[in-house]
């Protein structure tokens, strides 16, 4: 279980100023070493945010001359606070603290001797005085850098799959409290829900696994004057690689920058996936997709990887 794991890391990130100077701490206790653990602050015209990198080498890894895959865990989210609008932590920093708190956990895993085969790269920013943007039907987080410039940093071209992890409470979409998945998005074709992150939800949750539906315009990139469900997909604009989003859902909605609405079982419930995705597939035993079939529909219907830029202009 995780449930320690995140307490601890919601205790720093609930807090003004700029707390990825105490999570590298944290995690360089656990036995992290340094260069795998990379931070860079980025400012843009909206305000500056703190990326972060952690990198969890497999035993049968690349970075260890390996032919394992590697697995991406990207924390996909506006800001932890809304700083001075709102104090606390808001309903759309809980992506940030899921991965945070996963890769807490991976560190005290590997601490002990339990790694796993494959390389794990978490990646995320943290910012806890971000902006707020109006949204229908609540207000959602704005962002202090553009979603290119997310991109940039958290999407590794070594991750071979990517669980993209984002707050989805601000929709009546999703009526669920827990988290869904997406379909798995590839070179802007939208997949099939893949069976094997069904399985490993209905084994991590104890429950009937629950997904949601997305829409091209969701999986194109932000600034292209179109409507998004969030920005759970935007990863998938960036890479080559399948993309499945990780929705943290409610039964109401929630807006992004309202705060109070984080729940530690919550987190942890979807920590446990997280790393239990991560070990079925470094093992090469959870396929995101199929690839036989996306031969068989890039061979009769072609590329649709013009959907992962910005389009003809108008």
């Amino acid at each position: 279980m995780l449930l320690q794991e995140v307490l601890e890391i919601y205790q720093l990130i609930d807090r003004p100023g700029k707390p990825v100077k105490k999570i590298a701490e944290l995690l360089y206790k656990n036995r992290v070493k340094k260069k795998n653990l990379q931070s860079k602050t980025v400012r843009e015209e909206n305000g500056s945010t703190d990326f972060i990198k952690i990198t969890f080498p497999g035993k049968k890894g690349k970075h260890k001359g390996g032919e394992a895959p590697t697995l991406g865990i990207i924390g996909q989210l506006g800001g932890l606070g809304a700083r001075p609008t709102a104090i606390g932590l808001v309903s759309d920093g809980d992506g940030a603290l899921t991965v945070l708190s996963t890769a807490l956990k991976l560190a005290r895993m590997q601490k002990v001797g339990d790694i796993f085969d494959g390389d794990i790269i978490i990646t995320t920013h943290i910012c806890t005085d971000a902006p707020t943007v109006p949204h229908v039907p609540v207000p959602f987080m704005g962002s202090p850098v553009e979603l290119s410039t997310m991109n940039t940093y958290n999407v590794d071209s070594q991750m071979d799959a990517i669980l993209s992890v984002d707050t989805s409470r601000g929709n009546r979409i999703i009526n669920h409290l827990g988290f869904a998945i997406s379909p798995t998005v590839k070179e802007g074709y939208i997949l099939r829900i893949s069976e094997d992150l069904l399985t490993i939800m209905e084994i991590t949750t104890g429950k009937l696994p629950a997904t949601f539906p997305i829409t091209t315009q969701d999986i194109t990139p932000y600034s292209n004057d179109l409507y998004h469900f969030n920005s759970i997909l935007q990863p998938a604009t960036a890479t080559k690689a399948p993309v499945v989003g990780v929705a943290i859902t409610s039964e109401v909605p929630v807006p992004g920058c309202g705060t109070g609405a984080s729940n530690a079982y919550q987190i942890e419930q979807l920590g446990r996936f997280l790393i239990e995705v991560a070990q079925s597939f470094g093992k090469n035993n959870c396929r995101f997709y199929d690839s036989k079939e996306f031969s068989l529909i890039t061979d009769k219907y072609g590329s649709m990887e013009h959907l992962q830029s910005f389009g003809k202009s108008t």
